[in-house]
């Protein structure tokens, strides 16, 4: 019985590979491990992302500036990162990935030599500028991408890859940076010259990336506001709800975390910010992988209740000095990016088509990225202003009610549009 069993199964498994290796929308699949690799250069990029987190409070030391500079800092990523969305899809989208692709990753070296050799706030917020132009390149271009690569019939891998290489990347870059800068030499520059030879590799693999140019032409003005097609409104406006407060809230981690480290535990270990902030961004692609199974409807309300508790327990750690508590609020927060990022992309790849995916996931970015560089910057100035408890218990409690609004409006969305079949 068994053995007469397995032929049938043998054969719909030989079937099944050659399937997946001949043609599929008369193009060639690639294998899976090109999948896999096609979404390293967004991992590459996301190191640099955060590689710079722990090791402010050494240009704090050397420049002087406050916590109110410190998120201008970061808030001019937002700005390239914007900047970039608002021409990287659409322009991708026209012309292939790779010619967005390419400059992006040339980009971020550059931003790696100016981080490594910079004495000013100026050259940071530069640094922090080009920094911003690639990641908005990479995650409009470098995720649709890994959905051509993965072709029509692995949808739902490729939007877990894209997504995970992302929050993987972002993890990465804090914890590589913390280590180096506390055990090597040259604290502010190792970490980047370790993450030039990443985004060299990168560059290697984009080159080689099995894609082609668009076979169809967009119309429409090349820089605008990024959209999507008319009927896929609804899912975009999902996705934001729930992914906008999860990245703003894993943002509040990464810019002022240092800060709430070394008032509550009284330590400037830059191990241990880089250690929190890669275990935040770990918990963000295992939850991913935990979730990836369920109804789109359920990874995002659970996504927004994770983000409601993260912001809780935040107010929890900062008004007891407990150390425990404010990594459970970044493991929560992380948890909650992961799953409003995932259902996000998960709804678009299900209702896009490739000649617009690029600019739909521009255009997802563009509504998860405005708010986490403008609240994260408003608390950090109120902090200057009334001190980092008041401050932070004020962004948490803004942000717990952004992230509820959120979860409400995907349980009101009827099951069609979040769980298409």
């Amino acid at each position: 019985m068994s053995e007469t069993g397995t032929v049938p199964a043998q054969a719909a498994d030989g079937r099944r590979r050659r399937q997946d290796s001949a043609v599929a929308g008369g193009r060639a699949v690639a294998p899976l491990w090109w999948v896999w690799l096609a979404a390293w250069p967004v991992t590459a990029v996301f190191v640099l992302s955060n590689a710079a987190t722990p090791l402010y409070v050494l240009w704090q030391r050397d420049i002087g500036f406050s916590k109110g500079t410190l998120t201008v800092v970061f808030a001019f990523y937002i700005v390239g990162l914007v900047g970039s969305l608002l021409v990287s899809g659409v322009v991708s989208d026209r012309v292939g990935r790779k010619p967005v692709l390419l400059p992006a990753l040339t980009l971020a070296v550059t931003a790696c030599l100016i981080f490594a050799t910079a004495t000013s706030v100026a050259a940071l917020i530069v640094a922090r500028l080009l920094t911003g132009v690639a990641v908005g390149a990479v995650v409009s271009a470098g995720m649709a991408a890994v959905t051509d690569v993965a072709g029509p019939g692995r949808k739902r891998v490729a939007a877990l890859l894209a997504s995970c290489a992302m929050v993987f990347g972002a993890g990465l870059g804090p914890l590589l940076a913390g280590v180096l800068s506390e055990t090597a030499p040259a604290p502010t520059v190792t970490v980047f010259v370790v993450e030039a030879v990443l985004l060299g590799t990168a560059l290697l693999c984009v080159l080689r990336m099995p894609v082609r140019r668009p076979e169809a032409r967009g119309t429409g003005a090349w820089v605008r506001v990024p959209g999507v097609p008319r009927g896929n409104g609804r899912r975009l406006a999902l996705g934001i709800a729930v992914f906008a407060p999860g990245i703003t809230a894993t943002s509040f981690v990464l810019s002022l975390g240092p800060s709430l480290l070394s008032g509550i535990l009284g330590t400037g270990n830059r191990v241990v910010a880089g250690t929190m902030a890669f275990a935040m961004f770990l918990a963000a692609t295992g939850v991913q992988f935990a979730v990836q199974r369920l109804r789109r409807r359920t990874v995002l309300v659970t996504g927004a209740v994770s983000t409601t508790l993260s912001m809780v327990v935040l107010v929890v750690s900062v008004h007891t000095s407990a150390v425990a508590a404010l990594v459970l609020a970044a493991l929560l927060a992380g948890a909650g990016q992961g799953m409003g990022q995932l259902g996000g992309l998960s709804l678009l790849n299900s209702g896009i088509p490739p000649q617009r995916l690029a600019e739909a996931n521009a255009a997802l970015n563009v509504g998860g990225y405005l708010p986490a560089g403008l609240l994260p910057v408003s608390a950090g100035y109120l902090s200057d202003a009334v001190g980092l408890t008041d401050g932070t218990t004020t962004f948490a409690a803004v942000l717990a009610g952004l992230a509820v609004g959120g979860g409400l409006l995907v349980l009101v969305t009827r099951r069609r549009v979040t769980d298409p079949v």
